[in-house]
């Protein structure tokens, strides 16, 4: 079976139970034609998140789920589902329902089949008529001009959940906390080409977010210091085997 999964779809959650069913139907659905599985991490919810998408594995076979003992973070629920997962392809989206499952084939399409580009290391997903309140926004779009500003990676929202990438690429990048929403530039870093595709944005199904803009500005800034730092730190050597 493990040889049959062409993508991996890794979906980190908390406290998202009344989202996980429709978004997991939705998920299977739009990648019916492509061999795939379903990896949800619940990151130490305390609302059945993890039960709640159990629940759908007779319906659903291709559910996987993995649950954190506590909560560890966004970016290490996407690590721990990346390092679980079994194809080679992974595709990460949001659990809120705010990330179409509609645009999962798109987004995972350059990376697949014969003609896929090697260099291709990243097809990140920009959020095009957000849904969010204004204040989240105007943060959003505040955050996103300090990092382009310092990092000048030509991306306008590197925050949006979807995105799609080759597992070895993301496994040859260094691991902190809030690292996905600095992929860009550092698979950049690794010599890998970017590509940016336009996505929908939905309104939140159930619940409300689990980050308030304060938090996010306050780390937002220290790693961002990081990142320049590790950008400017690397050098890529390129090197051949002489036979």
């Amino acid at each position: 079976m493990t040889d049959a999964i062409a993508l991996s779809v890794v979906l980190p959650a908390k406290d998202e139970a009344p989202n996980v069913g429709p978004l997991l139907r939705d998920i299977a659905s739009a990648l019916a034609s492509i061999p795939h599985e379903i990896v949800l991490v619940d990151d130490g919810s305390g609302d059945g998140t993890g039960e709640a998408a159990l629940a759908l594995r007779p319906e659903l076979p291709q559910v996987r789920v993995i649950r954190h003992e506590s909560s560890c973070g966004q970016s290490a629920a996407l690590r721990t589902g990346i390092l679980a997962a079994r194809g080679r392809i992974i595709v990460t989206l949001d659990a809120d329902g705010q990330n179409p499952a509609a645009e999962l084939p798109r987004l995972a399409a350059p990376l697949l089949g014969p003609d896929a580009d090697p260099r291709l290391g990243l097809v990140q997903g920009q959020r095009r008529r957000r849904q969010d309140i204004w204040s989240r926004r105007a943060a959003s779009r505040l955050a996103n001009a300090v990092r382009q500003a310092l990092l000048r990676d030509g991306v306008r929202d590197s925050g949006c959940g979807l995105k799609a990438f080759p597992r070895e690429a993301y496994l040859a990048l260094p691991f902190f906390d809030h690292i996905h929403r600095f992929m860009p530039a550092l698979i950049r870093r690794e010599g890998y080409a970017v590509l940016l595709m336009d996505v929908d944005h939905a309104d939140r199904r159930a619940g409300r977010s689990k980050y308030s803009n304060l938090g996010r500005a306050l780390v937002g800034v220290v790693d961002l210091a990081g990142v320049a730092w590790l950008l400017r730190r690397r050098k890529l050597a390129r090197a051949h085997e002489i036979t």
